[in-house]
C-alpha cells in the first residue's frame, strides 16, 4: 500500500473531464492541493467548479481523467463498503445549504457521534469526549450540540456540518460554497472558524466559490474556471490583484463596491468582446 507523503500533495486531479449528454461540463482540469494548503476553484455558475468537487468525492463519475487522494486512485466508484469508509476518512465535503444538510430529527451531537462510530475505533466514552472536542473546535457549546437543528442559526448549522466532516479526520475538506447562504457577519464567523481549524489540525481545504472576497481571506492559491476549463491559476493575491486573463478581470470587476449600481447588460458589452478575443 502506498504511504502518503505528509509534505506532498494530498489531492491531485489530472485531465478530469465530465459530460452530460452533448454538454461538456468539465474539460481536462488539472489541480494539485498540498498537505495543509488551501486552494480555491472560482468561476460563475455553470463554470464546472461544483462538478469537479462532486467528482472528487465520488458523487459524479468522470468521463476521463484521474483523481488521486492521499496517494490512492479514486477515479472510479468504490467497490466495497470498506473502501467507501476509507475514502470518507480521506476526503470530506461541506455543502452550501446549512438548512438542508442536517437531519432535522438528529441532534448535532448525535450527527457527529455517528461519524465517529463509522470512522474511528473510539468506545462510547471516547466518542463523547471527541464530540465535545470537535464542538469546541468550531465554537459550539453543549446546549447547542443537544438542540434540534431547527433551533440553530444558519451559521451554527454550518459549524455543525464542519464538525461532522472533521469527525472523520480527513486530510482534505472540500467547502462547496459553504458560506454563500450566510449573511456577511455570519460568513466572517465561519471563515474565522475555518482558519482556526486549519491551523490546529493541518487539514487541507479545496474551496469552491464565486466570492472573491472570501477566496482572498482563506486561500493560498486559486484556479479560475470558465466553461469547464481552467483559464488562470496562481497564488491568490497575485491572481486577484493582477489577473492575466480577461475573464478573471471581469470576475474581479463584477464585485460590488461602495456606491455600486447595477448596469443593464453590463456583461454583454465591451467586456464580452474582450473575452471573445481571448479565446
Amino acid at each position: 500500500m502506498t504511504t502518503p507523503d505528509p509534505r506532498g500533495p494530498v489531492l491531485e486531479v489530472e485531465g478530469l473531464r465530465k459530460t452530460f449528454g452533448d454538454v461538456v461540463a468539465v474539460a481536462g482540469v488539472d489541480l494539485t492541493l498540498h498537505a495543509g494548503g488551501a486552494l480555491a476553484v472560482v468561476g460563475e455558475s455553470g463554470s464546472g467548479k461544483t462538478t469537479v468537487a462532486r467528482m472528487i468525492v465520488g458523487l459524479e463519475r468522470p468521463a476521463a481523467g484521474r483523481i488521486t487522494a492521499c496517494g490512492r486512485d479514486r477515479s472510479r466508484p468504490a467497490r466495497s463498503a470498506r473502501e467507501r469508509r476509507r475514502r470518507g476518512g480521506e476526503v470530506q465535503i461541506v455543502f452550501q445549504d446549512p438548512y438542508s444538510s442536517l437531519d432535522p430529527r438528529q441532534s448535532p451531537a448525535s450527527a457527529v457521534e455517528e461519524v465517529l462510530r463509522l470512522h474511528t475505533s473510539l468506545d462510547a466514552a471516547g466518542r463523547r469526549g471527541r464530540v465535545a472536542e470537535l464542538a469546541g473546535l468550531v465554537g459550539l457549546d453543549e446546549r447547542q450540540m443537544a438542540a434540534a437543528p431547527s433551533r440553530l442559526s444558519g451559521g451554527q448549522r454550518q459549524r455543525v456540518a464542519i464538525a461532522r466532516a472533521l469527525a472523520a479526520e480527513p486530510r482534505v475538506l472540500i467547502l462547496d460554497e459553504s458560506v454563500a447562504a450566510l449573511d456577511v457577519s455570519i460568513q466572517a464567523q465561519v471563515l474565522n472558524v475555518l482558519a482556526d481549524v486549519r491551523e490546529r489540525t493541518g487539514v487541507a481545504y479545496l474551496f469552491i466559490s464565486h466570492d472573491l472576497a472570501v477566496v482572498r481571506q482563506v486561500t493560498d492559491d486559486v484556479v479560475v474556471m470558465r466553461g469547464g476549463a481552467i483559464v488562470e491559476r496562481g497564488p491568490t493575491a497575485r491572481v486577484l490583484d493582477a489577473p492575466a486573463h480577461p475573464y478573471t478581470r471581469l470576475l474581479r470587476e463584477s464585485v460590488p463596491r461602495p456606491g455600486w449600481r447595477p448596469a443593464r447588460r453590463a456583461l454583454r458589452t465591451g467586456q464580452d468582446d474582450e473575452l471573445k478575443e481571448s479565446r
